[in-house]
């Protein structure tokens, strides 16, 4: 009897708390451009055992019209690496969480997306130590503090070097994820560009 009451107590401030969770998840997956997108945890009564009588599913759906499906479900690297960015970053916020590492962030997006994947790790960045690997140029020009990866033959082994880059420096290499091989001053113009644009953002947020 004691066990059944301290479990359904557990159960009742889960589903309360997770009302608050989904809605925060909802919000954060819409400023990734997500703008039909609906997000909440499905409860199903188990057997009672150390981690209560809850087993919980997350559910989403991220188009109009689609069925609520299991997250672990979607099929989408681009949709994937959204919706743990919103996931981490809300989490982040609620743990204190010191540092979030986010490798490959940028699969399956581009464009406008891209840009508010970058938007919202600078956001995330101000309560958190955010380390992302990234190939988008939009991501990159977010950043506080840019590193270079190279990995290089040398002596019949690979080696990886990392480089902190300056601003110029910085600038030329989202020029060259840009441009490619040929570096234009078109495309270092519009490098630049972007940097500027990336800095009044953060600038702006910090003023919020």
């Amino acid at each position: 009897k004691k066990l059944m009451n301290a479990a359904s107590l557990l159960s009742s401030q889960r589903k309360k708390t997770a009302l608050g969770f989904s809605q925060d998840i909802t919000n954060a997956l819409k400023q990734l451009n997500f703008l039909d997108v609906r997000f909440e945890a499905e409860f199903e009564e188990k057997n009672p055992d150390s981690a209560g009588i809850d087993n919980i599913r997350f559910m989403i759906s991220t188009n109009p019209g689609e069925d609520m499906k299991p997250l672990s479900k979607i099929a989408s690297g681009g949709e994937l690496s959204r919706i743990m960015l919103a996931v981490k970053s809300v989490m982040a916020q609620k743990e204190e969480i010191e540092t979030l590492i986010f490798d490959e962030i940028d699969t399956g997006i581009s464009g406008r997306t891209a840009q508010k994947v970058a938007k919202r790790l600078s956001e995330t960045a101000k309560g958190s130590q955010v380390i992302c690997i990234s190939h988008l140029a939009q991501i990159v020009s977010m950043a506080d503090t840019h590193f270079l990866i190279e990995k290089n033959a040398e002596n019949e082994r690979t080696t990886t070097h990392i480089t902190k880059l300056s601003e110029e420096e910085s600038i030329r290499e989202v020029a060259r994820l840009l441009g490619g091989a040929e570096i234009t001053k078109n495309v270092l113009d519009t490098a630049k560009e972007m940097k500027d644009m990336a800095n009044r953002t953060k600038e702006s947020q910090i003023t919020k």
